[in-house]
């Protein structure tokens, strides 16, 4: 049987270079080996157990997912260590008992009393604020002690603190991730001073965010650290020197559907519905657009980005502007589209079509869909 090729799919589809990612997670392992600490990987990133499979190999096995229907996935291609990393709410509590009373070890966060309360027979990390990005209590607020005491006066286990350093996002030099590396990792090695100071035990103390886990220097007093994206990389984390443009792994094949030369514009089938609308390179010092694009072996047209994005069409334009410099790509070409943001543009698909360096298709791995 003739194998399939990219040039011989329907697209857009999304695809995986195997060879980069195993690359970037090897990378990975030995950075976080070098540390001493355990790798949770966030499986949100990929939704896919062959991904996640290889990101746990050689580590404990435990993994990070932000929804329960990502957890539900995972328990049932064999995951029992999980943690759910985003506060839970009342409406939630009745599905996270039943997939512990399924045997999964499911542990939830909160960085607030009133959650606190319900958290019979549940373990549960108290969140902790390292950066004033998000959600989660101060390091020295005198209520991840109060958390900690609900937690236990409920019936639940304070299983211990975590955090994530999403403000190393906006970070514009390798030196300032490293900072903030330190930052998040003495925010919660602080709280969880604070809980075992009160007599309160706090087993694990949990970071995480590919910027700070690619920079750290050292992670005295972390057990384990949470990362996802590091798997494929995207524009944001090139643009922020956590990765090479070479680096990314994941993008979106797209074909040559018209023209507008007097515009400089080339029309393409990949719209915000297989990009996304995620913009964020935009407040970088070099915006991407909707995306990079590559010509269809993966290799960047030079300054050719996605200027314009509608629903179901692309508008491949010079960074420029200036039509004379856009490339000519005929009707039918294709090209791969690198995304600004990996976990926005995989969740419009549902499956990958894994190559390794070629056009030749190997595998198609599917992905949890939607939530």
């Amino acid at each position: 049987m003739t194998p399939k090729t990219l040039d011989t799919i329907e697209t857009p589809a999304l695809v995986l270079d195997a060879d980069r990612m195993d690359a970037n997670i090897a990378r990975m392992h030995a950075h976080l080996k070098a540390l001493g600490v355990n790798l949770r990987p966030h499986v949100k990133t990929a939704k896919c157990a062959e991904v996640a499979e290889r990101c746990v190999a050689g580590q404990s096995g435990a993994i990070t997912v932000s929804t329960l229907d990502e957890a539900e996935f995972f328990a049932a291609r064999g995951a029992k260590d999980i943690l759910y990393a985003v506060g839970l709410a009342p409406s939630k509590l009745e599905h996270v008992r039943a997939l512990r009373a399924r045997g999964i070890d499911l542990s939830v966060i909160t960085d607030n009393v009133e959650m606190a309360r319900r958290a019979q027979g549940l373990p549960v990390l108290v969140e902790i604020d390292c950066d004033g990005h998000r959600s989660g209590l101060k390091p020295g607020d005198p209520a991840i002690v109060e958390v900690g005491r609900a937690i236990q006066a409920a019936g639940g286990e304070v299983r211990g603190v975590m955090t994530h350093a999403g403000g190393s996002y906006d970070c514009r030099s390798v030196e300032a991730i490293g900072a903030m590396a330190e930052q998040e990792r003495r925010a919660v090695v602080a709280a969880a001073g604070a809980l075992r100071a009160a007599g309160i035990p706090c087993p694990v103390v949990s970071v995480g965010s590919t910027p700070t886990a690619t920079y750290a220097e050292r992670l005295d007093g972390v057990t384990e650290v949470r990362a996802g994206v590091f798997v494929f990389f995207d524009l944001v984390m090139a643009g922020i020197s956590v990765c090479r443009v070479e680096d990314i792994a994941v993008s979106v094949l797209a074909s040559v559907i018209g023209h507008q030369r007097e515009k400089g514009w080339t029309i393409v089938d990949a719209g915000w519905m297989a990009l996304s609308r995620d913009r964020g390179t935009a407040s970088q010092p070099v915006d991407q657009g909707y995306g990079l694009v590559c010509d269809a072996d993966g290799r960047p047209l030079e300054d050719v980005i996605v200027a314009q994005a509608n629903q179901e069409h692309g508008v491949l334009a010079h960074r420029s502007g200036d039509p004379s410099r856009m490339p000519q790509l005929p009707i039918g070409s294709l090209v791969r589209i690198l995304p600004n943001h990996a976990c926005a543009t995989a969740g419009q698909f549902s499956a990958y079509q894994v190559v390794r360096g070629s056009r030749t298709i190997e595998a198609q791995w599917a992905r949890l869909a939607g939530r």
